[in-house]
Parts: C-alpha cells; sequence; structure tokens
C-alpha cells in the first residue's frame, strides 16, 4: 500500500523571501543604504557586477506578489524586513515611509488569509551602523533591540510571527571570517566577536518582545547535519568540530546558555570566555525555532582545512544543485529529529529549503520545466512528514524561494524560485514547481506519493 503524506490540519504552507534579495529601490522614501549596498558596488565582490538596486521590484510590485502567493494557495509568507527603511542611521530618528511599506505588505497579506512572518535581521546592516563597528561593537544589542521595539510596536497587531535573526552562522562565517559575504571581512578574531553580539542582540530582542509584544517569536538556524566519511577516529573528530562550529555554535548558548566545549580548539587563542551575564542574556525563553535546511555534511579529517581542519567530501553517485550542494533528504528527518532529542519539544518551522537547478534566463511557449526542483521538494516535504510521524512538532514549511531573486554575492545567476522572473522585463512566469507545491498544498500534502524518492526512517545525524 501507498503511504498517505497527510500533514497536521493547522500546517502553515509558505514560501520565504529577504529584503535585499526582492525588494529593489532599496535607497527609496528615505531608507539608509545597507552593508550589502557598499558591497555590491564594490569591483570584484559580485558576479556579473549585479546589485540589489532592481532586484525583483518587490517594493513596488509587493501587490501583484501577494496575489500570486493566493494563486499558488499559500497559507503564511516568510519574509524580512530592512532595517535601514526603518531607522536609516540604524538609531534614532525612524523613518515612516519604510513602516508604511511593511504596513501596506501585511496588509495585503491579510487580506487574502496569508498568515506573515516577520524576520528582523536577514543579513542587511545598516551601513550607518557598521561604520560605528557593527556587529564588533558591544553596543549592538542595544542598537538592535531598538530597532527590533519600533517594529514591535507598529506591526505586533498583524504579525503573529517574528524572528530574530536569519542565519547567524553565514553572517559571521561568510561575512568576518571568509569574506565571501558582507562586510567582507576575514578574521578569526572578528568571527568570534561577531558571533557572540549577533547572538546578545538576539537574546536582547527577545526581552524586548515579551516586554510588549503580544504573539510569538523564534530564531532561524541554517543547520548541516555531519556525518563521518569513515569510522576512523579522525574523521569522527573532524565530524564533532563540524557540527559544533556549524550546528551548536548559535542553538547551546540560545537554547542552553553555553557554548559548545569544541569552541576553543576550533579557534585557539581567537576564542574568548564570555560574562555569564552574557550568555544569561542570550539564553532567553522562545515560541519556536525555524530551521534552515539545504544539504548534509559528509565529513573527514582534512589537514589542509583551517580552522576546522575538516572537509566535505563528494559523492560521486549523489545528485548535485546549481550551487553544489548534494540533494540529501534524509538529513532533514535526522536534523529536526536531533533537534528534539537534543534541546526539548519545541515547536519547529522549516524555514527554508529549496534548490538552485538550471532554468532557463527567459521563458519558453512551454513556460518553464523543472522536474529536479519538483523531485527536490516532494523528497523533502516527505522527509519533514517522517520528522512528524516519529513525534517532532513541525508546524509548518517555508520554501526557499517563492521568486529567483538575487542569490547574494553569485548576484542572479542562481535561480531558487519556483516562479521565474524575467529580469529584463520583471515578468513572473509560474514553474511547473509552482503547481507541483500548490497541488500539495491544496491536498495539504496528499498529493505527495510513495513513488521515487521515498524517505528511510530517521536516524541519528549528532555524532558526539
Amino acid at each position: 500500500m501507498s503511504e498517505t503524506y497527510r500533514f497536521p490540519d493547522a500546517f502553515r504552507w509558505g514560501c520565504a523571501t529577504s529584503a535585499y534579495q526582492i525588494e529593489g529601490s532599496p535607497l527609496a522614501d528615505g531608507a539608509g543604504p545597507s552593508i550589502w549596498e557598499r558591497f555590491v558596488h564594490t569591483p570584484g565582490m559580485m558576479h556579473n557586477g549585479d546589485t540589489g538596486d532592481v532586484a525583483c521590484d518587490h517594493y513596488r510590485r509587493f501587490r501583484d506578489d501577494v496575489r500570486l502567493m493566493r494563486e499558488l494557495g499559500l497559507t503564511s509568507y516568510r519574509f524580512s524586513i530592512a532595517w535601514g527603511r526603518i531607522l536609516p542611521q540604524g538609531t534614532g530618528r525612524i523613518n515612516q515611509q519604510g513602516l508604511d511599506f511593511y504596513r501596506s505588505l501585511i496588509d495585503a497579506l491579510l487580506e487574502h488569509g496569508i498568515v506573515p512572518m516577520a524576520t528582523l535581521f536577514h543579513w542587511d546592516l545598516p551601513e550607518a551602523l557598521d561604520d560605528r563597528g557593527g556587529w564588533l561593537n558591544r553596543d549592538v544589542a542595544d542598537w538592535f533591540a531598538e530597532y527590533a521595539g519600533v517594529c514591535f510596536d507598529a506591526l505586533d497587531d498583524r504579525v503573529p510571527l517574528w524572528v530574530t535573526l536569519n542565519e547567524p552562522w553565514v553572517v559571521t562565517d561568510g561575512g568576518y571570517l571568509h569574506g565571501a559575504v558582507a562586510p567582507g571581512h576575514r578574521s578569526p578574531y572578528e568571527t568570534v566577536i561577531a558571533s557572540h553580539n549577533l547572538m546578545r542582540a538576539h537574546g536582547a530582542a527577545v526581552q524586548a518582545y515579551r516586554a510588549r509584544g503580544q504573539h510569538e517569536i523564534g530564531l532561524v538556524v541554517n543547520l548541516e547535519p555531519k556525518y563521518a566519511a569513515s569510522d576512523s577516529a579522525a574523521d569522527r573528530e573532524a565530524t564533532r568540530r563540524a557540527d559544533a562550529y556549524m550546528n551548536r555554535q548559535y542553538l547551546d548558548p540560545a537554547m542552553k546558555g553555553h557554548y559548545p566545549e569544541e569552541m576553543p580548539r576550533i579557534f585557539g587563542d581567537a576564542w574568548r570566555e564570555w560574562p555569564a551575564t552574557d550568555l544569561e542574556q542570550i539564553c532567553q525563553p522562545l515560541d519556536f525555532l525555524g530551521i534552515n535546511y539545504y544539504t548534509r555534511g559528509l565529513t573527514r579529517q582534512d589537514p589542509d582545512a583551517w580552522p576546522l581542519y575538516a572537509s566535505t567530501v563528494r559523492q560521486s553517485q549523489s545528485t548535485y544543485t546549481e550551487t553544489g550542494w548534494e540533494v540529501f533528504e534524509q538529513g532533514l528527518t535526522d536534523i529536526l529529529v536531533w533537534v528534539r532529542e537534543r534541546y526539548g519539544d519545541i515547536p519547529l518551522y522549516v524555514t527554508e529549503n529549496g534548490a538552485a537547478f538550471y532554468d532557463p534566463p527567459t521563458v519558453n511557449t512551454g513556460g518553464v520545466q523543472d522536474p529536479l526542483r519538483i523531485d527536490y521538494l516532494g523528497r523533502h516535504l516527505r522527509a519533514i512528514h517522517h520528522a512528524i510521524s516519529s513525534g517532532v512538532d513541525v508546524r509548518g514549511y517555508y520554501l526557499w524561494s517563492l521568486l529567483d531573486n538575487l542569490e547574494w554575492s553569485l548576484g542572479f545567476s542562481k535561480r531558487f524560485g519556483i516562479v521565474h522572473v524575467d529580469y529584463a522585463t520583471q515578468e513572473r512566469t509560474p514553474k511547473d514547481s509552482a503547481r507541483f507545491y500548490s497541488n500539495v498544498i491544496a491536498s495539504h500534502g496528499e498529493a505527495l506519493t510513495a513513488g521515487a524518492g521515498k524517505t528511510p526512517e530517521p536516524q541519528r545525524a549528532d555524532p558526539s
């Protein structure tokens, strides 16, 4: 008999985006520039010199995009608020036109029965704050709490789900250690400070919400289950380091009030011992966790891969996306089960999951056929259902992404959307994957069959 993939009745079906990747008009109506304005306009930092000056022009076309969400049947939408639209200098004067844009977006969502999930920080720190040290300045926790409070006061009456930070690991690993994303620094000493201050800012924002908010607030982290490439002691130890660095470095302080014991070994003399009061501020009770999942890490020891001395093994028999990520849906089941086992039965959302596969830049008469993306989505939705069947409290799924968009330093070269965007004309065309997802939503999951891509039973992902 075929397995039935019926999801819970209250399960939220959504898509996710971020402000700088889709909005365009980054300086419109009194907005202040973010660090991405500086980064994209610095020669050599962006693929093909692409920028977010126009992006998907969502700032002017959001009403049409919301109607498209309704046509697809979305019941929720995760978006981010551009800090610099609200506080052009990062603190101080409030830009009412910026708030009005998000008020209008939220009103449009609610008119179509779509539940908003608002992310306060999706990597676009105001440039004015970066000039004052940004995430390296301890005052940034207070700056972030001030900005969060402005958003709560203006929008909490209509936003039931709030996220403090999106993927702090990427902010620090990409922005402060490897220089791949804004602000483009390369220093392990800065990385340690920025990571800690991000988490302090998260805690300060949760405290601000508890003082005035009426709904729910959580944290979004990108997790990548780590599996040892062999049974050797060296590979297993490398796997523990990789897991601590990517997965536990942010969840342990947020949920347990301490950093993983491996951190001093990873960073050496760059690591710091932080005051207990900092960790108390970071470890605030949360209403939910958001999990962004794209791939796994099959890990081996690598003496040339500083600072982890670990690298990911590529599998010749596996399918890989355009970004070089292995398609491995089992990892999603495993990481959801692992989060419950390690951190308790907190409600979870899969806040990002998706894939970039080759899509033509223009649409032909047959639309956009993307069978690899459809297969990817089906496999990962089944993986979520397996986690739910195993007792994990997963309350929703936000596909990345609604629209093809600016994929950060990769520019417009990678397409994650289920809706094709012609960047020259801004025409939106739903791909075959959009119709597939719409059918899954309409059937509450029952459109998923137990054929190709059936996910096996969960296994433990945590090697420690």
